[in-house]
Parts: structure tokens; C-alpha cells; sequence
């Protein structure tokens, strides 16, 4: 699954779900922190496919971006050829390498919270306005093609502009958010990426079947191929449809529309004062 549009949808509904699931706990989240949520987990939900210097998202800001693809792409296929034993492929590139692993995941999740919770504005613009690009790259990919970086980049400022503000003036518990929405949207590309032919390296480096790079895969028969016609015309309107739906619900559930007597995943009956104090 490496169409841009499949990423960003299943990074959506990845963080619906999870916000869902949080809040049923009576964990905290704001609307605000959602929506920024959501534009990390999105745009995450894309950043692994930086490692390839000829993917959509490699363009997002042109030869800037590209030219940051082509070192990731190299460092990666670094890690690859050192790390691999000699049950794995002994193949060149560094697409589906480090950046498309649980590691990778954990550790940008970790960077984020770093940097939301410890850095100043010179450090959290740039992080907002690349998870913004990713996910306007990815949503909009068929109206954003390579070489309309300065239309991404407009977009993308604006979208920028907006988080900042929800983030500053966020709660605590915000950063912890935004480390688990740029976590959760690494990992949905990830599976995402095990239901193709190639499958994906998601464990790495833990070893299984002799092989450092194992490629995580489903059985052949239910593999899809990618950009095919089970991506594009069944798995792609569906991960939509779901991804706004849990969209919806998850934004009902942090209070923002208390004037709804339903919940709108269970359809039950809200009382009136819980129905405001979600």
C-alpha cells in the first residue's frame, strides 16, 4: 500500500480508533488536541516512504525534501547490508529499510514528544509544517503533483499556523498525544505496507525465520498488489468512509458537539450532562 491517498486515510482512521478507544477510558483530549492529533497521524502515516527518492511524499518540498530522500534512502541501505544475515535478500536500495520498523516508530514518537514537551517555536514550526505537508501531499495527491511544492508549502503553512496556536495553548498531557499520533501513523503505514506483495520489515531487528528483515506478510492469496485495483477501488473507499466516521465520533467525544443526544458509534441516548462534559 504506497499510494499516498491509502497512507494518510489509514493514518486517519488509525487515530480515530485510538482516540475512541482513549477516551472511552476517560483518558483526557480536547478537540483541539485531536485535530492536531489527526494532522500528525496522517502526515506520519506517509514519512516512512521518505527512504524512497522517488515517492510522491519525496517531492513534498521539492529539491529540499528530495535531497533529504536521497540520504535517508543511503543511510538506510547502510543499516540494511550491516545488519543483514544470510537468510535475508541480499538486495540494494533502502526503500523499506529502518524507517518502515516498530523501532522507527517508537523513536520518532519519542522525538516528537521531545520536542513538543522541551522545544521552543524555532523547533516545533518546522515539525508541524513537515507532518502538515505529508499529510496535504498524501490527502490531496492526485491535486498535488510533484512539482506543485510551493502550493503544498502555502497550504501547508496555513494548516501550521493553526496547530501552533492549538498546541501552545494545549494541556499538559498534549505532547504525550502528539508522540502517540506520530507513533501510531509510523505503524499504520507499516501494516499498511504488509498487506502488499513485498511485505514489510516491521520487526527488525529481532530475528525470525533466520532473518533480521523479515518481511511481515499475510499469506499470498490475501496480499494486494500495490496501486492495483483492490487498493484503489475497494481498500482506499473504505479506509475513507471509515477514517471520517471515526473522525466524527472521536470529535462528538471530546465535547464538541454536546447539543447531540446520541452517541454516534453506539446510537445510545446521551444524558444531557454527560452528553456535555465528555
Amino acid at each position: 500500500m504506497s499510494t499516498g491517498p491509502t497512507h494518510a486515510m489509514s493514518g486517519l482512521l488509525v487515530w480515530g480508533g485510538v482516540s475512541v478507544a482513549a477516551l472511552g477510558e476517560a483518558l483526557p483530549m480536547t478537540p483541539q488536541t485531536w485535530i492536531v492529533g489527526a494532522v500528525l497521524c496522517s502526515g506520519a502515516a506517509l514519512l516512512p516512504d521518505l527512504d524512497h527518492p522517488e515517492a510522491t511524499v519525496a517531492h513534498t518540498f521539492g529539491p529540499l525534501t528530495h535531497g533529504l530522500s536521497k540520504a535517508i534512502h543511503w543511510f538506510s541501505h547502510l543499516v540494511y547490508r550491516a545488519t543483514r544475515t544470510r537468510k535475508d535478500a541480499n538486495r540494494h536500495g533502502g526503500h523499506r529499510g529502518v524507517t518502515h520498523t516498530l523501532v522507527f516508530a517508537v523513536l520518532a514518537g519519542l522525538g516528537t514528544m521531545g520536542v513538543v514537551q522541551w522545544g521552543h517555536k524555532a523547533a516545533l514550526i518546522p515539525l508541524l509544517f513537515l507532518f502538515c505537508a505529508l499529510a496535504v501531499r498524501g490527502l490531496l495527491h492526485d491535486w498535488t503533483p510533484k512539482g506543485h511544492a510551493l502550493g503544498v508549502t502555502a497550504l501547508s503553512l496555513g494548516l501550521t499556523v493553526l496547530c501552533w496556536h492549538w498546541i501552545e495553548a494545549g494541556p499538559p498531557e498534549q505532547a504525550r498525544w502528539c508522540a502517540a499520533a506520530v507513533s501510531m501513523g509510523c505503524l499504520a503505514h507499516c501494516l499498511g505496507d504488509a498487506i502488499t506483495e513485498q511485505g514489510c520489515p516491521i520487526l527488525w531487528p529481532v530475528p525470525f525465520s533466520y532473518q533480521t528483515w523479515y518481511p511481515v506478510a499475510p499469506p499470498k492469496v490475501m496480499r494486494m498488489r500495490t496501486g492495483g485495483k483492490v487498493e484503489l477501488g475497494l481498500l482506499l473507499p473504505v479506509l475513507t468512509v471509515a477514517g471520517v466516521w471515526m473522525s466524527v465520533v472521536s470529535l462528538q467525544r471530546t465535547g464538541l458537539a454536546p447539543w447531540i443526544s446520541y452517541d454516534l458509534l453506539t446510537l445510545h441516548h446521551i444524558p444531557p450532562g454527560l452528553a456535555s462534559g465528555r
